[in-house]
């Protein structure tokens, strides 16, 4: 928790430790979620994000380090919240076809709040004259989004179908 929320500096800051948790969070949700998943097209897109989650926070590490930022000691609890979500429907007894569907709606819930945070974090780095830091999260920013349009195809054209 941050003292004070005075300068955009400031809420720059919170917004990369938000997502260095989040990642971090992300990075043990993922392997549960391949594990769970039974069909091949999604259990290798989880096992493809989870690298990508590894290098983004690799990214935000490079961040912290350029601009003499401690990332470490901040929980993102829109993380832990969507995560924990996606453990309980992992819980739910359901067919193999309806879990590979629900396990595509909580991935989807949990890139719409990376997209966002990546957005937001971008911005206010090129707004704050830190092009090099807004250059590497705007390339994770189109992973993200990436991921979440690869999700979306394969829920509407395959996998909701299965699920009916």
């Amino acid at each position: 928790m941050f003292d004070k929320l005075e300068t955009l500096d400031d809420l720059f800051e919170m917004q990369l430790k938000d997502l260095y948790s989040a990642e971090n969070q992300l990075l043990k949700a993922l392997p549960l979620m391949a594990e769970k998943a039974k069909d091949g097209r999604l259990r290798a897109g989880f096992s493809k994000h989870l690298h990508e989650t590894e290098t983004q926070i690799k990214r935000l590490e490079r961040i912290g380090k350029a601009l003499n930022l401690d990332l470490e000691g901040h929980t993102c609890k829109a993380m832990a919240g969507l995560i924990a979500e996606g453990q309980e429907t992992m819980s739910e007894r359901a067919t193999e076809e309806v879990m590979d569907a629900a396990l595509i709606a909580a991935a989807q819930r949990i890139e719409h709040y990376e997209i966002s945070g990546y957005g937001t974090a971008a911005h206010f780095a090129g707004r704050l004259g830190h092009e090099q830091a807004a250059e590497l999260l705007r390339q994770t920013l189109d992973e993200e989004q990436l991921t979440d349009t690869k999700l979306n195809d394969l829920a509407k054209n395959y996998l909701n179908r299965k699920a009916e």
